[in-house]
């Protein structure tokens, strides 16, 4: 049997064994490749009540930008630490819980490839197909050894399987709930992207995604982070995002809020300041000099503590008057669709 190990798993299996009790830890999948299976760890902390708001992570979705599993796994240590002597965060998790998924897709990051072991590109496998303008990279079920590979119609991949049941289990239930999912590798600034991906239709939450970024562009003006409908960079075929929160709406309606959100790391700066990196399997996107990757570590707790103060106190972009959710949603369609 082939050594399963690499440093992400390792590290983030130590801090499993660091949190102890104080984490539950579960694996939610176990994926097969070359006679050796790769665990898929979820880990969350916080209340056990259904009745919670919940912040999920999501890293390693896209084996190839591992950066975004990385963030993840400083972050947690970050946690790990504040768990010692931060009172004021250790009481924020009685009334909240937070849920990591830090490699969704372990065979990718594994091999260093942005598919899974089967060829496929998990951002593309749901069902949900396009509409309008779209292109090759929008996702094609022509060959496994072609990228933006799909997958098989008929069924999704255990590793898209196992991230939906994650969502299902912790934050559909939730009254209030927000995913992040990081990834790398396009333009050079910093995007958080909502739904949708697969149409330029806006939808449903546009309301409190325009309250939630008016409160962040409000409490840090002068933040680097570009908010948008991903729709407006590109669209594509089988966003799981796309698919989740439309099968969110179909069983809640609009009586609870789930926001689905990407935080796509602006990789072609890195390239732009090291072109010679271009060569290297990880260079478009992953920082691979030391003092970049330390400032990326960093560069992304400010937006974290954020979204978690945001969902303790959700009354200035969440929980709306009829009136008010009709103004953010005339707001947000001149600001992202006039």
């Amino acid at each position: 049997m082939e050594n399963r190990s690499f440093p992400e798993l390792d590290q983030l299996e130590a801090l499993i064994r660091q949190f102890g009790d104080r984490a539950h830890c579960e694996i939610v999948e176990q994926i097969s490749y070359k006679d050796t299976q790769f665990p898929i760890h979820c880990l969350s902390l916080g209340s056990n009540s259904p009745d919670v708001p919940v912040l999920a992570f999501f890293g390693g979705v896209h084996g190839l930008e591992k950066i975004g599993s990385e963030v993840i796994l400083a972050y947690l240590q970050t946690i790990l630490q504040l768990l010692d002597w931060d009172q004021e965060f250790n009481a924020r998790l009685q009334h909240s819980r937070l849920v990591f998924v830090p490699i969704v897709n372990p065979v990718g990051v594994y091999r260093g490839t942005r598919c899974n072991g089967y060829g496929v590109d998990l951002m593309r496998n749901s069902p949900i197909e396009s509409i309008g303008n779209t292109r090759l990279y929008s996702g094609q079920r022509f060959s496994a050894k072609l990228p933006w590979y799909r997958g098989d119609e008929s069924k999704m991949e255990k590793e898209a399987q196992a991230l939906c049941r994650v969502v299902h289990k912790h934050l559909f239930n939730a009254p209030l709930s927000i995913a992040i999912d990081l990834h790398s590798g396009f333009g050079i600034h910093d995007r958080l992207w909502f739904p949708y991906a697969s149409c330029q239709t806006p939808f449903p939450g546009i309301a409190e995604a325009y309250g939630l970024k008016q409160l962040f562009d409000r409490c840090y003006p002068h933040h680097f982070y570009k908010i948008e409908p991903m729709s407006q960079e590109y669209v594509i075929s089988g966003d799981l995002w796309d698919y989740l929160y439309d099968d969110f709406i179909d069983r809640h309606g609009r009586q609870r809020v789930f926001l689905p959100l990407t935080l796509e790391m602006g990789s072609w700066l890195w390239l732009r300041k090291s072109p010679t990196h271009l060569f290297q399997r990880h260079g478009l996107f992953h920082p691979l000099l030391p003092h970049r990757q330390q400032r990326i570590m960093r560069r992304h707790l400010t937006l974290f503590d954020f979204l978690y103060r945001s969902l303790l106190y959700p009354q200035k972009w969440a929980t709306l008057t009829s009136q008010q959710q009709e103004h953010n949603r005339q707001q947000a369609m001149d600001f992202w669709y006039a």
